[in-house]
C-alpha cells in the first residue's frame, strides 16, 4: 500500500497539512473556546476569527522511554534537619523558596498556556459544525454575476492552443476522400479494363488501348497524390463560450415583534439569532436576500438598522407580519424559484383573538411554501396562547416548523444548535 503525503507550503510558508491535524487534534479546546465567544461577542465581529488558548499539560505527549530494570543496591543517607512528623512547607511558598510568581503552580510546575489564533473561515467552521438546513432543496438555479468558460463544441478559426487534432485529422480525411472518391471509382474501372485486355491472347491483345488504359490510371493516381494531405480548411479549434454560472439563491424572513414589551436588551438576544441564521445560510446559499418584517399592531418592511433599533410603544398583532410575509413571498419570491425560509423572534405577547389567525396564516399560505419556519420566545415567562398555536403549527409540520424559548443571553446559541442540529438518517 502507498501513502502520498502533501508536504507543500501555503502562501506564508507554513505547512496546511500540519494546521489541519493540529486543529484536529485540539478540536474539543477550540469547540469550547468557541462557545465562549459566541457569548461574549458583540454584534459586528461575530464572524471574525478567535484567539484559542490551550493549558501546556494538554501539550505534552506520550513518549516511550528505557525503564530502569535490573537489580541494583542503593544506600539513602539520612538528614539532621528533619525527624518524623515534622510539617515540611510546600514548594513555591516563602522567599527564596523558588516561588515562580503568580504565574507559578503550587506543584513546581508553569501553569503558561498556548495560544494561536483561527482564521474567521475556521471559526465558522467549529461554529456551524455538526448543524444543517433542514429540507434544503436547491430548487432554482439562477443569476448572471459570474460566468465560466465551457466548451461549446468546434469552429473553423481559433488560437494555436485550442486546436483539436482529432477533429482537425478526421476534417483532413473526409475531405480526401470526397474529393479523390470519383477518380478512385474511374481507376477501379480502368483496372478491370485493362485486366480484361490483358487477359486475352497475345494475338488478339490491343497494345495500343492497353498502353492507353495504363496512362489514364496513372493520370488519375497522380491527380490523388497532388490532393494535400492537410489544407487550412481542415483546421478545427476547440469553442469556448462564457456561460453563466448557476447559482443557488435562498431567501431569509427575519420578523420581530417591536411592541412596548419589547426592550433593547430583547432585541439584541433577537438580533444574535438572526445573524447566526443569515451567516449559516450564507454558507449554505451562494445567494441569499434578507427580508426584514418590523411589527406591533401593524407591519411593516424595513431596513436592518430600523429593525433592530427602532423604538415602538403599543399592543402586539403577529398577524400582521405573518400576512406581510405571506404577500412578499407571492409578489417577490415564488416557492418554485426561492428556497424561502423563515425566522421569527417574539415575547409571546399577542391579542389573544389574533393567535388563532397567526395559526390559520401558517397553516394555509405559509408552511406548505417555506424550507423551514424558526420561531423563539424570549421571555423568562410562562407560554402565552401564541405559543400554543405555534405548538399546532410544529405538530403539523414537525420537519418544516421548530420552536425554542431563550430566557438569557447565554441561551442564543445553545438554542440555534438545537434548532438546527444535523439529523441522523434512520
Amino acid at each position: 500500500m502507498s501513502y502520498i503525503i502533501d508536504r507543500r507550503l501555503n502562501g506564508k510558508k507554513k505547512s496546511t497539512v500540519n494546521r489541519q491535524r493540529f486543529l484536529r487534534r485540539y478540536k474539543a479546546h477550540i469547540k469550547k473556546a468557541v462557545g465562549e465567544a459566541m457569548n461574549s461577542r458583540s454584534i459586528t465581529d461575530m464572524d471574525k476569527g478567535e484567539k484559542i488558548s490551550i493549558p501546556a499539560r494538554d501539550l505534552k505527549e506520550p513518549i516511550f522511554s528505557n525503564g530502569r530494570g535490573g537489580y541494583m543496591e542503593q544506600v539513602l543517607p539520612g538528614n539532621k534537619e528533619f525527624v518524623t512528623g515534622d510539617r515540611i512547607p510546600r514548594p513555591g511558598q516563602g522567599q527564596g523558596s523558588g516561588g515562580g510568581g503568580s504565574g507559578a503552580s503550587d506543584s513546581g510546575e508553569g501553569i503558561d498556556e498556548f495560544v494561536f489564533q483561527i482564521s474567521q473561515e475556521e471559526f465558522l467552521d467549529f461554529m456551524f459544525e455538526g448543524l444543517e438546513l433542514p429540507n434544503m432543496v436547491k430548487r432554482k438555479l439562477a443569476g448572471n454575476e459570474s460566468f465560466q468558460m465551457v466548451r461549446a463544441g468546434f469552429c473553423n478559426e481559433g488560437t494555436p492552443g485550442r486546436l483539436n487534432v482529432v477533429r482537425s485529422m478526421r476534417a483532413a480525411n473526409a475531405r480526401r476522400i470526397a474529393l479523390s472518391g470519383g477518380k478512385r471509382r474511374n481507376i477501379k474501372l480502368l483496372e478491370l479494363e485493362l485486366e480484361s485486355e490483358e487477359g486475352k491472347d497475345p494475338a488478339l491483345r490491343d497494345q495500343r488501348k492497353v498502353d492507353e488504359l495504363r496512362l489514364k490510371i496513372d493520370e488519375l493516381k497522380n491527380r490523388i497524390n497532388r490532393i494535400p494531405f492537410l489544407d487550412d480548411f481542415d483546421l478545427k479549434y476547440n469553442l469556448l463560450v462564457r456561460q453563466p454560472r448557476p447559482r443557488s439563491k435562498a431567501v431569509m424572513f427575519c420578523l420581530m415583534d417591536v411592541s412596548g414589551s419589547m426592550n433593547q436588551a430583547t432585541k439584541d438576544m433577537a438580533k444574535r439569532f438572526f445573524l447566526l441564521l443569515y451567516l449559516f445560510l450564507q454558507r449554505s446559499y451562494e445567494y441569499t436576500e434578507v427580508v426584514f418584517i418590523r411589527h406591533h399592531t401593524s407591519a411593516k418592511e424595513v431596513d436592518e438598522q430600523e429593525f433592530f433599533y427602532s423604538r415602538e410603544t403599543g399592543g402586539t398583532i403577529v398577524s400582521s407580519a405573518l400576512k406581510m410575509m405571506r404577500d412578499i413571498m407571492r409578489d417577490r419570491y415564488p416557492a418554485s424559484e426561492w428556497n424561502i425560509y423563515g425566522a421569527q423572534a417574539s415575547d409571546g405577547d399577542n391579542w389573544n383573538d389574533d393567535s388563532s389567525t397567526c395559526h390559520k396564516i401558517l397553516i394555509d399560505d405559509i408552511m406548505p411554501h417555506v424550507q423551514y419556519y424558526s420561531y423563539v420566545e424570549i421571555t423568562p415567562r410562562d407560554h402565552q396562547a401564541l405559543w400554543d398555536e405555534y405548538e399546532s403549527v410544529a405538530r403539523a409540520f414537525p420537519d418544516h416548523f421548530a420552536m425554542e424559548q431563550i430566557v438569557d443571553l447565554q441561551d442564543i446559541y445553545p438554542v440555534f444548535r438545537q434548532l438546527f442540529t444535523q439529523k441522523v438518517a434512520a
